[in-house]
């Protein structure tokens, strides 16, 4: 399996900060989350100009919506040549289906190679308790996401998005192909936050992820570059 990427969540409130962030690190990570707080303040021109700065754009806006509506949204991460992006799998098969269908249709079109699509499973602020009682959802947790995974793969997604601790199970349910990209990183060194599956990168990587999200252990970091190759060490 190719090596393990980390990627940086652009968890900011300002392009300027964005741009601070990604001048200070582009050496170290290629790959810059923007999600829906940066997104809903700069719009699309944060994307152009981080990749301006010769970096990759992981585009988490987790689109959850009808299928038209999603279908179009995908279409346009392609029109921005953004590297990934996500939906969530509770959306359902259509959704996702015609997600995959207008992404391929819209890459050929302007000839371009299509983003990586994945599907959100289970937040990673997610527990067992909210999973029942606010959700309502009666499968434990291991078993909703090994069906959630096995949805995407089914409808002809690249991959998706869970916590560290289900790597296992998606990759036997899935196979050695299929992506799994993980938040819910965090360092021994930093704290948990609100963040309730985590596990080391180190952990995580040796569980078999593809990549890993990592934000605030950091941009929090007094020293940011160092704390970024602590990381990238113990990815190994």
């Amino acid at each position: 399996m190719e090596k393990a990427k980390l990627i940086l969540a652009l968890d900011v409130d300002s392009r300027d900060q964005a741009l601070r962030v990604v001048d200070q690190l582009k050496e170290y990570i290629t790959i810059f989350k923007v999600g829906i707080q940066l997104f809903t303040q700069e719009g699309p021109e944060i994307i152009r100009l981080v990749q301006e700065r010769g970096a990759r754009v992981f585009l988490d806006a987790k689109y959850h919506d009808i299928p038209n509506t999603v279908a179009n949204a995908g279409r346009m991460a392609t029109r921005l040549g953004v590297y990934m992006f996500n939906v969530h799998t509770l959306g359902g098969y259509e959704m996702m289906a015609m997600t995959v269908e207008s992404t391929r249709k819209m890459a050929e079109g302007i000839g371009v190679r299509g983003p990586i699509i994945l599907g959100v499973t289970i937040l990673t602020s997610i527990d067992q308790k909210i999973l029942e009682s606010e959700m309502g959802i009666g499968r434990n947790m291991e078993d909703e996401i090994v069906h959630l995974s096995g949805l995407a793969k089914r409808v002809g997604l690249d991959g998706v998005v869970a916590s560290p601790k289900e790597i296992g199970i998606i990759r036997k349910a899935c196979g050695e192909d299929f992506i799994i990209l993980t938040p819910g990183i965090r360092p021994d060194w930093a704290g948990k936050d609100d963040q309730r599956r985590t596990m080391t990168p180190g952990e995580a990587v040796e569980a078999g992820a593809n990549f890993l999200v990592v934000g605030r252990p950091i941009l929090q970091a007094a020293e940011p570059v160092e704390a970024a190759n602590r990381i990238l060490k113990e990815m190994g």
